[in-house]
């Protein structure tokens, strides 16, 4: 593409300083050289502009933050079987359980679907979410979400009124039931959970803590497995990033 661009350019150029020559004459020579060297001149001016415009470009226009809100809910489509035993959808849309969290705004969950131990595969299995929720599932238990974590706050940013860390736990508890407990009180955001997650970056970007420091920068499309590891989540970037989990749940040894 870009290529391309600079061809038809440089062609141009060439085409234009025939056209504006004198006709040949003794000086024929230096006057080939002369406008040769006019078009090397104007291939490099075009090559400066467009890579000052693009530098421009990059630098002019940062990204504002933006809340979930801005952006479209995921759909989920869910199947079973008729009485024949055929395969039908049975619903295409959000899912009844979308929770979100008034002491972090921007923090959604989309809670998808969840099953313990050995599922029933009967297809007509009720909406599970159409009772609620909960945060983890039990052994041989799992849960599927879609979490859309806020941007990056702005240096300065506060909470709203009266919103303080034990009562932000205490909401996520209230609506996700013992989520809050498994957030560690003195490392604000690291949690743990009895689970293997397998988690996906869909959208965004999201860096990973761990104990030891490490700190993993995850891109759209990068997956990561817990194998009920203390973690904590941090969007790096002025825009949300939704990420989707499988939880299996787990005994801890």
């Amino acid at each position: 593409m870009m290529s391309s661009f600079l061809w038809r350019l440089w062609q141009r150029h060439k085409k234009n300083s025939r056209d504006n020559a004198e006709p040949a004459s003794d000086g024929a020579a230096s006057s080939s050289e002369q406008f040769e060297g006019r078009d090397r001149r104007h291939l490099l001016q075009a090559l400066s502009v467009l890579a000052t415009g693009s530098a421009l470009t990059g630098i002019s226009h940062p990204a504002e933050a933006r809340d979930s809100s801005d952006l479209p809910p995921p759909r989920r489509a869910l199947t079973g079987r008729d009485e024949a035993g055929k395969s039908v959808l049975t619903s295409f849309d959000v899912t009844p359980k979308v929770v979100e969290i008034d002491a972090n705004p921007g923090l959604t969950f989309y809670e998808l679907y969840m099953t313990e131990g050995v599922p029933e595969l009967t297809g007509r299995e009720p909406d599970p979410m159409l009772k609620g929720t909960k945060a983890f599932p039990g052994p041989g238990g799992t849960m599927f979400r879609l979490i859309s974590y806020p941007p990056k706050r702005p240096e300065g940013w506060k909470p709203p009124p009266g919103v303080t860390f034990e009562s932000g736990l205490r909401e996520m508890s209230e609506k996700i039931p013992a989520m809050g407990d498994h957030f560690d009180r003195a490392a604000p955001g690291m949690h743990t959970s009895d689970t293997i997650d397998y988690g996906v970056v869909v959208r965004g970007e999201m860096t990973l803590e761990l104990d030891d420091g490490q700190k993993v920068h995850l891109r759209q499309g990068d997956c990561i497995v817990q194998n009920g590891t203390r973690h904590r989540w941090r969007n790096p970037l002025p825009e949300p990033c939704l990420m989707a989990f499988i939880s299996v749940g787990g005994k801890r040894a």
